[in-house]
């Protein structure tokens, strides 16, 4: 948090940028809610917008409500700078893609080498600093996108405390993320940052992880579109683990093709990552091709009714997302589509499930953290495994121990056990057996299916633990008669008025051409994100920058801003423990909260 009120000064004071074609303005008159990769280039192209003036506005987006939604953890102290960098390499013909220029956040547990931290939302890797950055990071830097900041996350992805001790997107680095469509609402998953802040346009897209609904589930309670590749398709390099046998990272959006330039950009082989040399072709295709109107039209989708039933509570607001999922089966076969029903998974056992990847994941964790910690450069707390952790998180009060307990830690140590062990080994096949022959992939190959389609809610559990592909788009949202119900800590609103809800795709690995197809088609006739906007939202738009000539005529990007915000051009003038004061105060005004290590 306090490299996001760092990134708030620079944008202040840091930075003196020329704007494109050095006209007094920005021309785009467009909100940025809804504004799409596509609709973001043509502005470059026609000299109406350029990255400088985009940062900036996200920036300003970002401090209107980051204090409700605590989505952004830091803002990246030389975005501007670097948004400068782009539109010099545009304006002298260079464009590296359709990602040029464009900002995005990534997940707090992805690492970048640079002025951020990478902290998994714990207080015990603040600034510790890596020997290189994640794979899917330079992918994207590759391709021109802009590393805009860290989202807020659930911290160590939710692989801490007990379920009625956690809450979904809590961090004792960067607090509690909220959803944005009821007060207090529970964003799911631990990627909640990465979604929030997408949904509410705070950047155009963001990178998130999963090992088990962590990309999903965010995406389906913050109106999103979110793809989970297939196990292998993009690296996990340098990004903080919890499984190697089901990690995974991929984008969210606010439509597919968004979605698709995003994998596009990161999936492919890395020699970090021997996982990835599974990988089916020399290069991955261009997922933005599979974006067809048509694409619906002779597809064979099935619903595997074993696979929903035992994750829908029977509540009458569970009844209206099956009611929704009906009626969204109609348009599915309006466009074209067979539906079989029944199509079920061969065999489906919860408890061996429960049991099994239980075992996976507590002993992939222990290895997977020992070995990212190996690679840091800078490591101030002296961390080399999960007992190092755990002794960090029981003794610092800001990470809230006993309160949110360690009960995952304290079972995976308990355990006794290696991801090399027999017993870990079996589970992992158990594993593969159940979510694959036994299950997704029985239900594809008994009934001559191109893809699986449920209830996103109901989707994740099988093809985390077979490493296959899984789309969500949005589906529908709680009518306005619908009763709250919380979360189990009592803390968070999970189910209200409003709330989305989403729809997932399902296929086979390697399948994500085919899967973005017919999201693609679905999300076209159905328009469900459109119909639906967040309870809160920042009103700062392009349109309100202005431009003012610096000293020696030099241009410098300016806003009209509250007074809370154009006093944090003063702090940066005053000195020493004054403006550490000052600093303070102002944070605690305007973000709600103390932000550690102020």
């Amino acid at each position: 948090m306090f490299c996001l009120v760092l990134g708030l000064m620079c944008s202040y004071v840091q930075l003196v940028a020329p704007l494109a074609l050095g006209r007094p303005f920005p021309l785009i008159n467009q909100s940025l809610d809804e504004i799409t990769i596509d609709e973001l280039n043509t502005f470059f192209e026609n000299g109406s917008l350029t990255s400088v003036e985009l940062v900036q506005t996200y920036i300003e987006r970002t401090s209107e409500v980051n204090h409700i939604l605590h989505a952004v953890g830091e803002l990246n102290p030389d975005v501007l700078e670097i948004a400068s960098t782009y539109d010099h390499e545009r304006a002298m013909g260079r464009i590296r893609g359709p990602l040029h220029g464009i900002p995005i956040l990534v997940k707090d547990n992805i690492a970048t080498k640079d002025k951020m931290n990478n902290t998994a939302g714990s207080l015990a890797l603040v600034g510790a600093t890596v020997s290189r950055e994640a794979t899917v990071v330079e992918k994207l830097r590759e391709a021109g996108a802009i590393i805009l900041g860290k989202a807020t996350m659930g911290e160590w992805a939710q692989c801490r405390s007990s379920k009625a001790s956690s809450s979904h997107g809590w961090s004792g680095y960067g607090g509690q993320v909220y959803g944005a469509y009821y007060p207090r609402q529970d964003p799911s998953g631990s990627s909640s940052g990465s979604a929030v802040s997408v949904s509410v346009g705070l950047a155009i897209g963001s990178l998130a992880t999963e090992t088990s609904g962590s990309i999903l589930l965010p995406a389906e309670k913050s109106n999103l579109v979110g793809i989970k590749p297939t196990l292998g398709l993009t690296s996990r390099n340098m990004v903080i683990p919890i499984s190697i046998r089901q990690d995974t990272i991929g984008p969210l959006a606010r439509t597919v093709k968004d979605a698709a330039y995003l994998l596009s950009a990161i999936a492919g082989k890395d020699k970090y990552d021997n996982w990835t040399d599974d990988q089916p072709f020399n290069s991955p295709p261009d997922y933005v091709k599979s974006c067809i109107l048509s694409g619906l039209k002779g597809a064979r989708l099935g619903i595997p009714r074993n696979g929903i039933d035992p994750f829908l509570a029977r509540t009458n607001a569970h009844s209206y997302v099956m009611r929704t999922f009906t009626k969204a089966l109609g348009v599915i076969t309006d466009a074209g589509a067979t539906v079989i029903d029944e199509a079920n998974f061969p065999q489906f056992d919860i408890d061996a499930f429960s049991r099994n990847a239980s075992i996976v994941l507590d002993t992939d964790f222990v290895a997977g953290l020992a070995e990212y910690f190996s690679h840091l450069v800078i490591n101030p707390q002296n961390l080399h495994g999960l007992k190092d952790v755990a002794t960090f998180t029981k003794t610092d009060p800001r990470e809230e121990y006993p309160r949110r307990d360690v009960y995952v830690w304290e079972r995976e140590l308990a355990r006794n056990i290696t991801n090399e062990s027999p017993e870990s080994w079996q589970a992992y096949q158990a594993n593969l057996e159940m979510g694959g022959p036994q299950g997704v992939i029985g239900a594809l190959d008994n009934h001559n299916l191109d893809a699986l389609v449920m209830p996103t809610i109901t989707s994740f559990h099988l093809p985390a633990i077979a490493g296959l592909p899984v789309i969500t788009v949005p589906l529908g949202y709680f009518p306005a008669n619908t009763p709250l119900a919380m979360n189990l800590k009592g803390t968070m609103v999970s189910v209200a008025p409003k709330i989305p809800f989403g729809i997932s795709f399902i296929g086979r690995k390697w399948s994500e051409p085919t899967l973005i197809r017919l999201a693609y088609a679905f999300e076209q006739r159905s328009r469900v994100r459109q119909r639906l906007r967040p309870y809160v939202r920042p009103t700062f738009e392009v349109k309100d920058l202005h431009w003012e000539g610096g000293d020696n005529g030099v241009p410098i990007v300016k806003t009209q801003l509250p007074l809370a915000h154009q006093s944090l051009q003063q702090l940066v003038m005053l000195s020493g423990r004054r403006r550490l004061h000052a600093l303070q105060s102002w944070t605690h005004s305007f973000f709600g909260s103390y932000i550690p290590g102020l």
